[in-house]
């Protein structure tokens, strides 16, 4: 099916291996905050807030620090106001960057942005400039000893995938937004390790650049990940 982005491969290795775990588990507990919040503390009629408990277990994450984050969010406990903003903007060799952002103070956060794209090679845009080339997506990251993709394609017959990519002995499935808890739910009766599923930014199209343009690429779009109020980074770049 369609292509894959070297930047996904890289950046779901880079959280693999990455020694910070704090980092990774302050953006977890900013989002289960903000869901508890929306959408209730009871992960049995909160979808947003059980697919992050998911993810949470697959980072090993304390579950006193989730239990925490859901009473922050329903106001069992005192807590720090989040708001989401996005960013939208161009990077190394033109390619398409849209920036999530959970924060509690705007102004820090979109100063750290604009330093951020001026520092490496890119230039912020008004929101719409790129959001146009994106669809919002359900997708699943996961592993499968026996699965192959017509496996995998004759078990979700009933649902609308959009794509179906191997790499790295990780599977990625794209489909409905509405159909993600469903998509999951068929694939964990199946011999299917869910390792991440979650509502993502996915380019309609990739571009390819010049080697030299894909490394700045790569070292701009890290530097935004690495950002504290930046939640999650989507690009074009294939």
């Amino acid at each position: 099916m369609s292509g894959h982005s070297k930047w996904k491969t890289i950046k779901h290795k880079k959280a693999a291996a990455d020694a910070q775990r704090s980092r990774v588990f302050t953006k977890i507990i900013k989002e289960i905050t903000v869901s508890a919040r929306n959408g209730g503390g009871d992960p049995a009629h909160n979808p947003t807030l059980r697919s992050l408990l998911d993810k949470a277990k697959s980072e090993n994450m304390p579950g006193d620090n989730v239990i925490r984050a859901i009473k922050k969010g329903t106001g069992e406990l005192p807590g720090v106001h989040y708001e989401s903003y996005s960013y939208e903007g161009y990077g190394p060799g033109g390619i398409a960057i849209i920036a999530e952002v959970l924060t509690d103070n705007k102004n820090r956060a979109v100063s750290e942005i604009r330093s951020t794209f001026t520092r490496k090679g890119g230039s912020l845009a008004e929101n719409g400039a790129v959001s146009w080339m994106f669809d919002r997506c359900g997708v699943v990251h996961g592993t499968s000893a026996t699965m192959k993709e017509d496996d995998i394609l004759e078990a979700l017959i009933d649902f609308d995938i959009k794509d179906i990519s191997f790499e790295d002995d990780k599977w990625t499935i794209t489909c409905e937004p509405s159909e993600l808890e469903k998509v999951k739910a068929v694939l964990k009766a199946r011999d299917f390790v869910i390792q991440e599923a979650d509502l993502e930014l996915v380019a309609k199209s990739h571009i390819t650049v010049t080697p030299a343009q894909e490394e700045q690429a790569f070292t701009f779009l890290e530097a935004l990940e690495d950002l504290d109020d930046v939640q999650n980074v989507y690009t074009n770049l294939g």
